[in-house]
């Protein structure tokens, strides 16, 4: 006599919702800002050329004048010139700005942490 057993097997489905990381969202974002272009354009150039640059070069010539953070500032406000003078799209201008932003900000909070003083401008 022999036995027979049977597996009985359920298979079930549920939908699973796809997440959208950040990133995805905010490049979906810069692709939506196209018809802004010019307006990004101001904003970067102003931003840049009048505000963040002069801070951020009035930072480290307090801090010593090291020229390694004197050069990346210029370079922050370079790659984002660069990049809306060349007419690249949103998705791609955007995202240099953000950037370019967070290594101004990066070398400011450097010179704070080396520490100000006015006599190292002078030696």
């Amino acid at each position: 006599m022999s036995t027979t057993l049977n597996q009985s097997f359920t298979s079930s489905y549920t939908e699973q919702q796809s997440k959208t990381s950040v990133f995805k969202k905010f490049m979906n974002w810069c692709e939506g800002q196209q018809k802004n272009r010019l307006l990004w354009l101001g904003v970067s150039l102003t931003a840049h050329g009048c505000i963040l640059t002069p801070i951020t070069i009035m930072a480290v010539l307090l801090a010593g004048t090291n020229l390694v953070l004197f050069v990346l500032a210029l370079v922050a406000m370079g790659v984002s010139l660069v990049t809306n003078l060349a007419a690249l799209p949103t998705k791609i201008t955007i995202p240099v700005f953000v950037f370019s932003i967070v290594l101004d900000i990066v070398i400011i909070l450097s010179c704070v942490l080396t520490g100000f003083d006015i006599a190292k401008t002078y030696i």
